[in-house]
């Protein structure tokens, strides 16, 4: 899911080079994709829109990836926003629309995308959390907290499908070379980068490489947990 995003637009091609046939979400923009899909065989990729926020269009996507590949394997939730803020300030609608898309989300695809997992006896989950969740910065209580309950989302539904040989785990990012980052100021992404131990942004391919991993075999005892990608800015 959200995979008209920046990041979410990097790791097609890893994934589509990894062999897995792709189901790419978007809801209202799809541009970047197209440049894409040019590259790959359109019988291993496919695109469907849906708004993540209303369940009976993620209940109808899920429905219609099933019925086009014939099983679904893994789902990455990358679909995400943001609304800056100082807390005494925030309007309760960019409250609302960030946990609506960060967190009700990915719980609605998870839980449409189970009941075939389960039946085929095989499933892997990946979503994208955020180092923000675990260290707080300034400005961001929504998206924070939307990611934040990521991280007990997992927990939860990991107890509940291990015995399905089904893993579910998020990956918290620092910051990446692509996504939301470029809504930030240059000399802002300076100073970041001096804060990280690793004195760069991350590269999205890195991130691409995780989530093959995790998706794979040599994964299959590793869920329930956050795997942090940050450079060494959170220990």
């Amino acid at each position: 899911m959200g995979a008209s995003g920046g990041l979410g637009l990097e790791m097609i091609e890893s994934l589509f080079e990894g062999g897995y046939k792709l189901a790419l979400h978007y809801n209202s923009s799809y541009e970047g994709l197209e440049k894409k899909l040019a590259k790959m065989s359109s019988s291993f990729c496919k695109l469907y829109q849906a708004d993540i926020t209303k369940e009976t269009d993620i209940q109808a996507l899920i429905k219609d990836v099933h019925n086009d590949f014939g099983r679904i394997d893994v789902l990455v939730n990358a679909a995400g926003i943001t609304a800056s803020g100082m807390s005494w300030k925030m309007d309760a609608s960019d409250w609302d629309k960030t946990m609506a898309v960060n967190l009700t989300g990915p719980f609605l695809t998870i839980k449409h995308s189970l009941p075939y997992m389960r039946e085929a006896g095989f499933g892997r989950i990946i979503n994208i959390s955020s180092i923000v969740a675990q260290t707080g910065v300034i400005g961001t209580s929504a998206y924070a907290a939307s990611k934040a309950g990521l991280i007990g989302l997992v927990k939860t539904i990991s107890k509940e499908t291990a015995n399905k040989n089904i893993t579910i785990n998020n990956v918290a990012l620092g910051y990446f070379g692509a996504g939301m980052i470029h809504e930030v100021p240059e000399a802002i992404q300076e100073e970041i980068k001096e804060q990280i131990p690793k004195k760069a942004f991350g590269n999205p391919e890195e991130l691409a490489n995780c989530i093959l991993y995790l998706c794979g075999d040599k994964a299959s005892y590793i869920t329930g947990q956050t795997i942090n990608l940050n450079g060494g800015l959170y220990a």
